[in-house]
């Protein structure tokens, strides 16, 4: 039990950042759909679904390549500087890009008023691609405390800016009440706001981790290079139809539902989609501490058997969260703002659509131990076809219903191609009846 312990300790400190993060961000959720329309809330909505793919392409795999290099490496650090200045490189490449051309690209993506926008998401994307390395090294060394205090801090700049300008800044500019605050709030900003808040929690985060970026020595080892792109680009193109997945339908939305509408019936699943997100934060925490733990244990004579566990686990936990959430939801429904509340009921769609997510991400252990990522990448994009095909079909029809769920089918899909295909290739004995005796207990 020893083992299991140790993952549910370091699921607890990685998560300790990530439950603290997610629910002040769950809070915000009230600050923005009290404080903006329908339609605005659908343009933040649609702006973070783009700020997800890039972030994606940015890291091109990296992340889980690190992980994987490190663990047959008998020079750690060789890898990790080799990933950390490329990563570094094209980061910078980025972002001098997008600042060159921000106002074609505004254009491009429909806020042709607005290329300030490309500007602060190509700082925030750029900072963010090296602070994800930074972050993983430290996740390969199980270095949870230490990776949990700057996530903590991450998110607290993030709430606090948010808090700042669209409570204090945004109240005294209402009331009259302290012409200091309220010169600092411009109401043409508006939900701009949201974004300066993002890109001053990144740029601090990735200034507190200078010192330890700036004590590796920054040099690319060709050869190795050359040996871990093919490694990680099956990755990226796994997640990138990952995102598609994810947050594709937002974006959809916007392109498939008339224009007078678009933008609100965005804002609403957007808005309803936050009050899953319980779900989707205890998968995340799992994953930050499964990934290194699952690879660390790969070479214990019994590993297949501690997998099949931990799945156990996993799924008990997801159902309580499931049944608690919806056993609540009563009150849970005031977080979001009167004119939201016409959609919950995705709510229940969404929460077992993440959990399958959740079952997948459990599975893919099996590609990633056996070298055979582009199965990963095949997986993801037969749910992206799923995604694309569904939403294309139905968004006309049923609105963001559709986009619900499409992502439940394109989930549950997913997660039993995987475990067929992992039968085949890495055979764990899993405990399938009780798994789905769990899940059906929970929706009766």
């Amino acid at each position: 039990m020893s083992v299991f312990r140790k993952l549910a300790g370091q699921t607890a400190i990685y998560g300790l950042p990530t439950i603290i993060g997610r629910f002040l961000n769950y809070l915000l959720v009230p600050l923005y759909t009290y404080n903006f329309s329908t339609a605005e809330y659908g343009t933040v909505n649609e702006l973070y679904a783009y700020v997800s793919f890039l972030l994606i392409i940015l890291t091109y795999g990296m992340e889980t390549a690190l992980f994987n290099f490190s663990s047959r490496s008998d020079n750690k650090q060789k890898v990790y500087s080799t990933i950390l200045t490329s990563v570094s490189i094209s980061s910078v490449v980025f972002i001098a890009l997008l600042w060159a051309f921000a106002g074609p690209i505004s254009e491009l993506i429909r806020y042709p008023h607005h290329p300030e926008y490309v500007t602060w998401f190509a700082l925030i994307l750029g900072t963010d691609a090296v602070s994800a390395i930074v972050f993983a090294k430290w996740r390969e060394q199980q270095q949870a405390k230490k990776f949990a205090l700057f996530k903590t801090v991450n998110v607290l700049v993030n709430i606090g800016c948010n808090v700042f300008f669209l409570w204090i800044c945004k109240g005294a500019y209402d009331s009259g009440s302290s012409p200091a605050l309220a010169r600092l709030y411009d109401p043409a900003i508006g939900i701009g706001y949201i974004f300066i808040s993002n890109l001053a929690a990144s740029a601090i985060t990735l200034l507190l981790q200078l010192p330890s970026i700036l004590a590796t020595r920054f040099r690319i080892d060709t050869a190795l290079l050359k040996t871990i792109f093919p490694y990680a680009f099956p990755l990226l193109i796994a997640g990138l139809a990952g995102m598609t997945n994810e947050t594709m339908d937002r974006i959809l939305l916007n392109y498939l539902l008339p224009e007078n509408t678009a933008l609100e019936q965005t804002g609403i699943y957007g808005a309803c989609y936050k009050i899953s997100i319980i779900m989707t934060l205890f998968i995340q925490t799992f994953r930050y501490a499964a990934e290194p733990f699952f690879f660390s244990h790969s070479s214990d004579k019994d590993a297949r058997q501690t997998y099949a566990r931990v799945m156990n686990y996993f799924v008990i936990v997801c159902m309580i969260i499931f049944l608690g959430t919806m056993m609540n939801i009563s009150w849970i429904r005031y977080f979001i703002g009167e004119p939201f509340r016409e959609g919950l009921a995705v709510v229940p769609v969404l929460l077992m659509a993440n959990f399958f997510l959740g079952v997948t991400f459990s599975l893919s252990i099996w590609y990633k131990l056996t070298g055979k990522t582009r199965w990963g990448a095949y997986l993801t994009i037969g749910g992206a076809l799923i995604t694309l095909a569904g939403n294309f079909l139905f968004i006309p029809v049923y609105g963001y219903m559709a986009c619900a769920w499409t992502t439940l089918a394109c989930y549950a899909a997913m997660a039993v191609a995987s475990y067929l295909l992992g039968n085949k290739h890495y055979a764990v004995n899993y405990d399938t009846g009780r798994i789905l005796a769990y899940v059906a207990l929970s929706l009766i």
